[in-house]
């Protein structure tokens, strides 16, 4: 199977190729924190890249796999709008991949390493996106995997200690658990508090992989309708909440 994966709910723009083989070619794009994300203009152009690296055709593609979260707003929107419209152009199977999931999944390497993971995603408004994994190592051969703990949970960064705890005792390794992502970049202090481990911020274990989307992706029953495959919020939109204290006013007696 042929799978086209990628991932935009985070800053960056994370797409992978996965070959009949196992093989996998990836693609990323990661702006400065101060710099518009590129989604809408760089994702196709990443994917038609690592296509033609491939010698495949768009026609080629079996199945498009795509992160639906949770993360930012715009972001998930774009990714899934534009995996929707690849599938049905290309009448290919479409499959949905929590991102905290494939961000877990790129912490698994053939030799052993953390007994426990915890993946947090930035939500910004002082929040993150968090769930724990326990993590089970495979060969050369076969591939290891990321059993989540709990349910993904949005959170205050004073929250996580008692998130980390219960990983640490599922997993029954307290002292050998990483946490990854941007939202463990950012809230750093908070984690190793808690006992985690967080590698260097400039580590790629703190970007989702596109070779995990399409891992994950490929082991996904696929979608029956497009519509299946929608945005993890999470939680409210920005713009939603504005308009909150708005229609409260408007529809307040004079």
């Amino acid at each position: 199977m042929i799978v086209l994966g990628f991932d935009t709910a985070t800053h960056a723009t994370a797409v992978g190729l996965r070959l009949p083989d196992g093989r996998a070619l990836e693609a990323r794009d990661d702006p400065d924190a101060r710099a518009h994300p590129g989604h809408a203009t760089r994702l196709l152009a990443m994917a038609g890249e690592l296509l033609a690296e491939a010698c495949l055709r768009w026609s080629a593609l079996d199945r498009i796999a795509v992160g639906v979260g949770p993360g930012r707003f715009t972001g998930l929107r774009v990714g899934i709008a534009t995996a929707r419209g690849l599938a049905q152009a290309l009448s290919a199977d479409l499959a949905g991949v929590n991102s905290l999931d494939a961000l877990a999944a790129g912490t698994v390497r053939a030799e052993p390493g953390p007994a426990c993971a915890l993946a947090v995603i930035d939500a910004r408004r002082g929040e993150v996106f968090a769930r724990p994994y326990e993590l089970q190592f495979g060969t050369d051969e076969i591939a290891g995997s990321a059993r989540a703990l709990l349910e993904a949970r949005l959170l205050r960064p004073e929250e996580l200690g008692g998130t980390v705890e219960l990983a640490a005792a599922a997993a029954g390794a307290r002292a050998r658990c990483v946490a990854v992502g941007d939202g463990a970049v950012r809230y750093r202090t908070e984690l190793e508090r808690a006992g985690m481990l967080v590698p260097p911020d400039g580590s790629p274990l703190h970007g989702i992989s596109g070779a995990a989307v399409c891992r994950l992706g490929s082991l996904a029953a696929p979608a029956v309708a497009l519509e299946e495959v929608a945005p993890l919020y999470m939680r409210e939109a920005d713009a939603e909440r504005a308009r909150e204290p708005l229609a409260a006013a408007q529809g307040s007696p004079a």
